[in-house]
């Protein structure tokens, strides 16, 4: 338990050791939420998530994974009110670039964006930070990219990444697996055993959302469960071992 001595009342101030609890306090929550990653491939862009639905709950539609524009998905970890309050922007500030400039938005530009949006709330009195880590993923012009944005206003591009709950081990697989010449489809078995390492959930798929941006078309499509049973078949390839 961290001693924060009063320096958390307010994102503004800092700790004499120089840290920003609330920051700090936003970040667990990041890591608390559960696993949502992103993958690159020279085909296209995946992004899956675990959803732990409840026993009546419908599991036909997906709560961390969000459209923002034709070609841009974001898939989210940590406090998803957050998450949907910070993908509204992304749509807005997408269609008013495509207003101004006719052209789609960059990747790296709505990732900016959303950085300095949350960057802005570790900067006044009276907010909190927002309680969410985003992957933002798509296709644009300059090719497949992937960012990840948190609560501080950092934004960093990856190839692979995942973020959440035990996300230093997964990222740990992924390094071990990745490969930037694999298939999109290998992509998304890798992603699927990729969240199957650390879920208390190893069989079925109904704990898995998943959507992805094709460099071909740059146009964000849920994934199906008959296709994810397809993916699911070559999760073997991707040995734990």
């Amino acid at each position: 338990m961290m001693a924060s001595r009063g320096y958390d009342m307010t994102p503004t101030m800092y700790s004499p050791d120089g840290r920003i609890y609330q920051v700090e306090y936003a970040l667990e929550t990041v890591k608390r939420g559960t696993l949502a990653l992103g993958v690159k491939t020279n085909q296209g862009v995946i992004m899956a998530v675990e959803e732990k639905p409840r026993a009546l709950q419908t599991t036909n539609s997906t709560q961390k994974i969000f459209q923002v524009d034709f070609h841009i998905g974001v898939a989210a970890a940590g406090y998803i009110p957050d998450a949907r309050v910070q993908v509204d922007n992304a749509r807005l500030f997408s269609q008013g670039n495509k207003m101004t400039y006719d052209e789609l938005v960059e990747v790296a530009t709505v990732a900016k964006h959303l950085a300095d949006q949350s960057h802005q709330f570790t900067q006044y009195s009276g907010v909190r930070p927002n309680g969410v880590a985003l992957i933002i993923a798509g296709v644009d012009q300059k090719g497949e990219s992937i960012y990840v944005t948190d609560p501080s206003g950092t934004y960093v591009q990856y190839a692979a990444i995942a973020i959440g709950a035990d996300s230093d081990e997964v990222n740990a697989f992924l390094e071990k697996h990745y490969n930037p010449e694999m298939s999109l489809e290998d992509a998304a078995s890798l992603a699927i055993a990729a969240i199957n390492l650390k879920s208390d959930q190893k069989e079925g798929l109904n704990h898995i959302k998943m959507a992805k941006v094709t460099t071909d078309g740059k146009i964000f499509e849920k994934v199906s469960e008959s296709d994810l049973k397809i993916y699911a078949q070559n999760v073997s390839k991707f040995s734990t071992a």
